[in-house]
């Protein structure tokens, strides 16, 4: 049986986030499970997530050479060019290979008659490729490639640092290692990189290492044993802050896909227990299929954060990390098709959600335990905001500072993402008093 059209796919799966509001973690999949080589899948997901990186400079080029936008079932047309353009563009494939295999998914797709149209459009735009690349554009939402809102928001949040920001959101993202202390340092495992010939530097974290091209990383020396583990470097972070200590009891509040659960098991081998919790029944299985790789344990939860009668035993917890549902704006890297999923409006709900899963959380927090909240979020509302908001109607509840100069009035550390370091990440230490003073520690 022959297989799909590479092409055909990648235009089903566009058209499906931008038209459709799917992510890529939905569409892509499902597409690249109808391929057989690994190599076209890779290929299929580097089409899907480059246009999601540059899809208004592609939008805009390839409507300049319509005579009429494509719409109804000819939007499937659409995304094949913004496909062909962004292979053009941006990859080495051979325009002759792009150009044709892009008009034979118009077969493919059930439109024989859009063939010419493909045809002449590509070799057009392939033609002025040289301006194509050169080409400045005046509206914001395209010379820098995210949603005016953002822009708007984070040049209003970081008035020297916003472009940087949007630069580091534009470019592939580095892959970063958790390496398992439980098994070897990480000095070996860096050892067993450079033996396997995989160019690796360590980074701050004490376990983070980065890659210097990306792989499979199933392919890593070890990885299927659970010598090392696929974890950003900012999010390495959370599992130091925590600190957890032996017999302690321990909450991972929101803990899919299970990679801040791992780490914390790791760091401390000797806790009394681990709580997983997650609303999602699916993603939990994620939790547990990392758990079994690295051969750690931990108590699966499912339920509500906002609703720990619903789930919880009643016995407190001496710390808890509260990575909260957000807006994921720190990741867009890594997830570019957000870019254009994500509305303004979503932030103030997302920040009513988060207030909640922090006061239910803190009611489940031992007098004098820790909680560490967290977000991959670089907005105020979800990160400091959200802090000071708790601070203030919390009267039990005290800041630990995170780094040497943190300012009670503007608490918590953020991290913007940077081109070879760690993603966007808010962290904030909170300590839970009995008195009801909200000095800071």
């Amino acid at each position: 049986m022959s297989q799909p059209n590479l092409r055909a796919l990648a235009a089903s799966v566009i058209i499906l986030v931008i038209d459709q509001g799917q992510s890529l973690s939905q569409a892509l999949p499902k597409a690249q499970s109808k391929l057989r080589d690994p190599r076209d899948k890779a290929l299929l997901a580097e089409i899907a997530y480059g246009v999601m990186r540059q899809l208004p400079q592609l939008d805009t080029q390839v409507r300049r050479c319509l005579q009429k936008p494509l719409s109804g079932k000819k939007r499937i047309i659409h995304g094949l060019l913004l496909s062909g353009l962004y292979q053009l563009k941006h990859t080495r494939v051979g325009s002759h290979a792009v150009v044709a295999e892009s008009v034979n998914a118009c077969r493919e797709i059930g439109a024989p008659g859009m063939t010419g149209l493909v045809n002449g459009v590509l070799r057009a735009l392939d033609r002025d490729m040289e301006a194509l690349k050169a080409e400045q554009f005046d509206a914001p939402s395209v010379h820098y490639r995210h949603p005016g809102w953002f822009i708007k928001r984070l040049e209003d949040a970081y008035p020297e640092q916003w472009q940087a920001v949007l630069d580091a959101n534009n470019a592939a993202p580095p892959l970063w290692l958790r390496n398992n202390a439980r098994q070897q340092s990480r000095d070996k495992y860096l050892e067993m990189l450079a033996d396997a010939g995989v160019d690796a530097v360590a980074g701050e974290e004490p376990e983070s290492i980065r890659l210097l091209k990306a792989c499979d990383v199933t392919t890593l020396p070890g990885f299927a044993k659970g010598a090392v583990s696929v974890q950003d470097h900012s999010a390495q972070i959370s599992g130091r802050l925590l600190a957890p200590q032996a017999g302690e009891r321990v909450l991972d509040a929101c803990a899919a896909p299970g990679g801040k659960s791992c780490h914390i098991l790791e760091q401390q081998p000797a806790l009394a227990e681990l709580v997983a919790l997650d609303v999602d029944p699916w993603r939990l299985t994620r939790v547990k299929q990392n758990l079994d790789r690295l051969g750690l344990n931990a108590t699966m939860k499912c339920g509500d954060g906002t609703d720990p009668a619903s789930w919880w035993d009643g016995q407190p917890f001496d710390r808890i990390l509260l990575d909260a549902p957000c807006s994921a704006t720190g990741v867009m890297r890594r997830n570019p098709d957000s870019k254009w999923l994500r509305r303004d409006e979503d932030i103030a709900k997302l920040a009513k959600l988060q207030g909640e899963i922090l006061a239910a959380s803190w009611s489940m927090l031992k007098p004098g335990g820790t909680l560490v909240y967290a977000t991959c979020s670089v907005l105020p509302d979800e990160n400091v905001q959200q802090i000071q908001a708790f601070l203030q109607k919390t009267p039990d509840a005290m800041l630990d500072p995170i780094v040497a100069d943190e300012d009670p009035a503007h608490p918590g550390w953020q991290l913007l993402p940077t081109e070879e370091g760690g993603d966007g990440f808010y962290y904030a230490r909170l300590i839970k008093r009995q008195d009801g003073s909200t000095q800071t520690a």
